[in-house]
């Protein structure tokens, strides 16, 4: 007597990124529900993408050095301008590599290799220059504080 046995039920082994649906081609409703929308991709860039976190407390820790060390307010808004704008570039580069990963699904095409080299690179660019501007703004006050100590 054989006895049949049936396949294993298929899972989805992919992870739940969205909880509840919503029909996103829709436009929301009204201003409130476009910042809940805007919010909930930053709140999932910073638990999913370990630059983003990086970003954040680099930008953090420059912010409040600058804040620290009395400089200028243009200064700071300087600093906080290039810190921003290597965010919201972080937050671009998710949302391409997102956008990519739907269309290729898990296979390999070298468009979407250029798409999300060239997004990253973005990223880079902006954190770059954003060094250069903390590092030119911050390390003057902070190396004659330093030698004042001696």
């Amino acid at each position: 007597m054989s006895q049949q046995v049936s396949p294993p039920p298929q899972t989805n082994h992919l992870p739940t990124l969205v909880k509840k649906e919503r029909e996103s081609w829709k436009v929301a409703s009204n201003l409130l529900v476009s910042f809940k929308y805007a919010w909930a991709g930053i709140t999932y860039s910073f638990q999913t993408q370990r630059n983003f976190r990086i970003h954040v407390c680099v930008g953090s820790l420059a912010i409040a050095l600058s804040v620290f060390l009395h400089l200028q307010a243009i200064e700071v808004a300087v600093i906080g301008i290039t810190s921003g704008l290597v965010l919201a570039l972080e937050l671009l580069n998710t949302a391409i590599e997102s956008l990519v990963d739907l269309t290729v699904k898990q296979t390999y095409h070298d468009l979407a290799k250029i798409a999300k080299d060239c997004a990253a690179g973005a990223v880079l660019i902006s954190a770059l220059v954003a060094v250069l501007v903390a590092g030119t703004l911050l390390l003057p006050p902070l190396l004659a504080l330093i030698m004042s100590n001696f």
